[in-house]
Formats: C-alpha cells, sequence, structure tokens
C-alpha cells in the first residue's frame, strides 16, 4: 500500500498479486473509453439511467466530466474512486471501476460501494480482490465502520463477488434505482469492521476463501 497525503484515507494506490486499485489520471480516457464501449451488452442492464447514447456517455471525451467528479468527490471526501487494474506481461492494464460514495462520517462513518469490471477478465477474483483491497482500506486509513452494497437480485455474478466475502444480506430495496429503463428493485448487503477484525480483515478472508476453493 502507497499512501499520499494527509485526507482521510485518499489518495491512496492498493495492491494485491496482479490487482492494482490508483486514483484515475487523465491519461486514463482511452483505456476507459475502450472497455467501457466493448462492454456495452455485459455494463448497461446494471447501470443507472442516463441521457443520450452509450458511446457518447463513454467515450475519451466524457471521461473528462467522470474524471472531474470523482477528483471533487475525493478532494471534499465522500467518495474514494479507484480505477481496477491488472498487471500482465510486465503492463498494467485498466479493467474495471470501484468506488466507495456517498460517504457519511461523524456518528455514521459509512460509505456504498459500486462497481464494474471487464467481462474479459471476468470469473479470474479481480474484483473480489479489488472489493477486499478497497474494504480494508475504507476500515483503516479511510476510517469507515460500515460499507453498503446494493445489486439487482437478478445480477448473479456481482451478487456471487459480496456472497464469496461474506457480506450480509440486510434488506429488499423496492424500485430502488432507475436502471436501464424502469425503477429497480436492489437486495441491500452490508458490513462493519468488527465482522472481519478478529480474521486479520477482508483481504485475508478472501485469500482463505480462495485457498479452501483450490
Amino acid at each position: 500500500m502507497t499512501w499520499f497525503g494527509n485526507a482521510p484515507g485518499w489518495p491512496v494506490v492498493l495492491t494485491d498479486g496482479p490487482v492494482t486499485l490508483r486514483p484515475y489520471r487523465r491519461s486514463d480516457a482511452a483505456a476507459w473509453s475502450e472497455v467501457r464501449r466493448a462492454n456495452r451488452d455485459w455494463l448497461a442492464p446494471w447501470e443507472s439511467s442516463v441521457p443520450g447514447r452509450w458511446d457518447e456517455m463513454n467515450s475519451p471525451a466524457a471521461f473528462r466530466y467522470v474524471h472531474r467528479d470523482q477528483r471533487r468527490s475525493a478532494r471534499i471526501g465522500e467518495g474514494m474512486p479507484f480505477a481496477v487494474c491488472v498487471v500482465e506481461d510486465g503492463r498494467e492494464r485498466l479493467v474495471g471501476h470501484l468506488n466507495i460514495g456517498n460517504i457519511v462520517r461523524r456518528a455514521f462513518c459509512s460509505g456504498y460501494v459500486g462497481y464494474w469490471v471487464d467481462s474479459r477478465v471476468a470469473g479470474r477474483g479481480v474484483i473480489p480482490t479489488a472489493m477486499a483491497l478497497a474494504v480494508d482500506h475504507a476500515f483503516g486509513p479511510g476510517g469507515l465502520h460500515r460499507v453498503e452494497v446494493n445489486i439487482r437480485p437478478e445480477n448473479g455474478p456481482s451478487r456471487r463477488v459480496v456472497e464469496k466475502l461474506g457480506f450480509r444480506e440486510e434488506a429488499l430495496h423496492r424500485r430502488y434505482m432507475h436502471i436501464d429503463g424502469a425503477w429497480r428493485d436492489h437486495i441491500g448487503y452490508a458490513m462493519t469492521s468488527e465482522e472481519v477484525a478478529a480474521e486479520g480483515g477482508l483481504l485475508a478472508r478472501w485469500h482463505r476463501v480462495r485457498a479452501a476453493a483450490g
């Protein structure tokens, strides 16, 4: 882990094996756009409804606005937006996104996790590893006590990520978010710092889960 500055846990670079989480850079525009455009059918059914064509909303030019909003959110302590990367043959490749957003501190100290991953690396443990890295950081230098994840019931791959990591299923949120043209139900999952402290953190738990699975 490399930590720069003195904001609550941000900015930071987190690594485990070939998986790296880092802040976005302006130079990520082309790579981000390529991944998003190539994964339209994989991602669009699960993302919040936005106006405009997919290619326009995920162009290198659109990335400038995404990057600006992410920087602002991180600067004021309301988010920790990470580019998810893997190292292959000595080269880093952007393959996804993970954000701890809507962070509220004081008596709450909680945030919501959202993520997506390139279908071309799905099933390789990239996002569970990224999630474990981010949550451990959030519970440590990030100063959070609780993280939540809300997922559509039909999104089996995303639900398997949090269930493998041991998130608790807490609630069914009716018509929670406007996604793919309609108000969609979501299942709420959550975890608190106490639930993984005795195991040495979520990443340690995830390593044991992977080892047990062979």
